[in-house]
């Protein structure tokens, strides 16, 4: 008998991952990074025209075999005919990762309307619901797979004017474990990643327009940066791998240690 090496074990060489959110951020970092590592990705976002190119800009510098495939995961009826374009090229969906959110303008819990509270709803949860309810089954019968959602440390506390935000990414954890106990007997897989601190679009423009602010960011971890989105895909390797194969319903914070 072969012995198995810790390589084998975080090997995704040919596992098919569709991310959402994947062209910029850390989704665009997550595409690289599994593609390098061979994996197959699905690059998907609102724009074609963004799928497209960051799909073949993945394929160019790395070989990987990728697909460009545009959904607006807001929009709960688009999401099975995305589902069926990925099956029908690739056969098989081996991981998932819920990354595409919004994080939107501050709003006073007085002033909060029902139409912004669906809206954030609707892309930050029922998005990740209806997306990963499509796809366990095609994971399970592919003989298993591996669900990633993306929450935040943001969904730890509440926070003055981002209760949306919050309570979004609460909420996400809490379907997650509720998907790790349903789809258990699949060989589904369903975790949590919860990021702090990373050097994302959204971080970038504050810096640009709050002067200090990414300082002060900083200091609220115990490693005292914020975090290049690079960082993160470790984790996310290992969560699609059989080196975590023991793992489900449990959310891995990554935030430099916040204080």
């Amino acid at each position: 008998m072969t012995p198995v090496t810790d390589s084998d074990r975080f090997d995704v060489s040919g596992k098919v991952v569709v991310i959402t959110g994947a062209t910029k951020g850390l989704g665009r970092a997550f595409a690289f990074g599994l593609a390098e590592a061979g994996a197959k990705v699905v690059v998907s976002s609102r724009k074609q025209d963004l799928c497209s190119a960051t799909a073949a800009e993945i394929t160019d510098k790395t070989g990987a075999q990728t697909m460009g495939l545009a959904c607006h995961v807001g929009q709960w009826d688009a999401i099975p005919q995305f589902v069926g374009a990925v099956q029908e090229r690739f056969g098989r969906i081996d991981g998932l990762i819920n990354n595409a959110g919004i994080s939107p303008a501050f709003v006073d819990l007085v002033d909060m309307t029902s139409e912004y509270w669906d809206k954030v709803f609707s892309t930050n949860l029922k998005g990740p619901l209806r997306l990963a309810a499509l796809v366990a089954p095609v994971m399970r019968d592919g003989g298993g797979g591996s669900i990633i959602n993306i929450s935040s440390v943001g969904g730890y506390r509440g926070a003055p004017r981002n209760s949306h935000y919050s309570a979004s990414k609460a909420a996400l954890v809490s379907l997650t474990q509720s998907m790790a106990a349903e789809w258990a007997a699949w060989n589904v897989r369903a975790n949590v990643v919860s990021p702090g601190p990373f050097l994302t679009t959204l971080l970038e423009g504050m810096g640009r327009n709050t002067p200090g602010g990414l300082e002060v960011v900083a200091g609220a971890t115990l490693l005292g940066r914020v975090a290049d989105p690079d960082e993160a895909v470790g984790l996310i390797q290992f969560l699609l791998s059989d080196a975590s194969a023991f793992i489900t319903g449990a959310d891995h914070e990554i935030s430099g240690g916040r204080r």
